[in-house]
């Protein structure tokens, strides 16, 4: 079962907090009330279903905000649209949508209630719900959220449709380099010494490094344990996303596309929030909330700062390194022409269309690269290896 952590208080009136596993939040609500505790607020933690049903549920929730922005029109009551919405979806998924719908027959807002399930909803989705609350455009929210997990999804297909070859070249590449080393060569050698050769320096150096790896296994294992323990700490902690987001922007190629990607969510968002009616300066301060990269929210805390102290936006996001120079350029134009909003969604899509074609080239240049890379690495090996034959074979010449 899931783990939720509570907020509820007491007939005293004291604050009680902590974390209890239980099947819904609805589940829990009820077992804390029959203990005389009023709930104030329950949250999942990041449940191990997100981690090991990622893919499905990124499905279910792209179909969930579909049904969403289908239904909402058609003027179904929220509730019962959550509810019909729900039915699309199946198991962990449905079960906390169902716990969304019944915060928000107690009274809660929509985005808050999403916002309470991180695993499902980043901070980006709930930002745009909440954009949609506030100027009472929810099904439009929706839409938008329907239009941009759509081209997430078709992007993410591509890119791994590209990257599928290359990956299984790393593989099998990666194999056969691990075979030569690890078990053709140390008997190849044994047969040279056995036959009274003195091995070339080349084929040295690399029995050398075979013994080497052949007798640090456990080093090796737990350099690989500590790769994933790496990964995870910049998954789940706030250094380690820092890092994540640093490292990203500073590997060539991957560092364009970091700012494509960002440069889009940031425009989209802050499209959707200043057509709810919030002005400028209040708007840049939600989507600071609502981005989940630290160095996206640095930037915009940047942004924010200049405009207050005067600056126009497409200044103050000129000013920056981090976002594209064409968002600063068409933001620029959209205040000039009084359509701030639809320059900024043009910059979205704009700024969408570059990263899908950056990632689509990125994938298509790995390829190669692997091929030289791995075919280097046999090269080398298979040289050392004749350059001791050949050895052998001078030496019976001369004899």
């Amino acid at each position: 079962m899931p783990l939720f952590t509570f907020e509820a208080v007491d007939g005293s009136g004291t604050r009680v907090r902590g974390t209890e596993t239980a099947s819904t939040a609805s589940a829990l609500t009820a077992t804390l009330e029959a203990r005389g505790l009023y709930v104030l607020d329950t949250a999942e933690t990041v449940p191990r279903r997100a981690r090991l049903f990622g893919v499905g549920q990124r499905r279910d929730v792209l179909e969930f905000t579909r049904a969403m922005a289908a239904l909402l029109p058609a003027g179904l009551p929220l509730a019962r649209a959550l509810e019909s919405a729900a039915g699309v979806t199946t198991g962990p998924v449905r079960d906390t949508l169902l716990d969304v719908r019944a915060r928000v027959l107690r009274g809660e807002a929509l985005a808050p209630s999403l916002a309470a399930f991180p695993s499902l909803f980043p901070p980006l989705y709930c930002g745009i719900v909440r954009a949609g609350e506030r100027s009472g455009d929810v099904d439009g929210a929706f839409a938008r959220l329907a239009a941009q997990l759509d081209r997430e999804a078709q992007l993410r297909g591509r890119v791994f449709t590209a990257l599928l070859y290359p990956l299984l070249l790393a593989v099998a590449g990666a194999c056969a380099i691990g075979v030569l080393l690890l078990v053709v060569l140390p008997q190849f050698t044994t047969l040279l010494t056995d036959a009274g050769a003195t091995l070339p320096r080349s084929t040295q150096w690399l029995v050398a490094l075979s013994a080497t790896l052949t007798g640090s296994w456990p080093l090796l294992l737990a350099g690989l344990a500590g790769v994933v323990v790496l990964v995870a700490w910049m998954q789940r902690t706030a250094d380690g996303q820092r890092v994540r987001a640093r490292l990203l922007l500073a590997i060539p190629g991957v560092r364009r596309l970091r700012r494509q990607v960002l440069g889009a969510r940031m425009a989209r968002l802050l499209a959707a929030l200043l057509g709810g009616g919030a002005p400028l300066y209040t708007a840049l301060g939600d989507v600071v909330e609502s981005l989940d990269d630290p160095i996206a929210r640095d930037e915009t805390i940047r942004v924010r700062q200049r405009v207050r102290e005067g600056a126009s936006l497409h200044a103050a996001i000129a000013a920056g390194s981090l976002f594209p120079a064409v968002l600063a350029q068409l933001v620029g134009v959209g205040e000039e022409a009084s359509q701030l909003r639809d320059f900024l969604f043009k910059a979205a899509d704009l700024l969408d269309e570059r990263a899908e074609r950056t990632a689509q080239r990125l994938a298509t240049l790995a390829e190669p690269t692997l091929i030289v890379t791995f075919g280097a690495i046999v090269a080398v090996i298979a040289f050392a290896l004749l350059q001791a034959i050949y050895g052998i074979n001078a030496s019976s010449f001369v004899r």
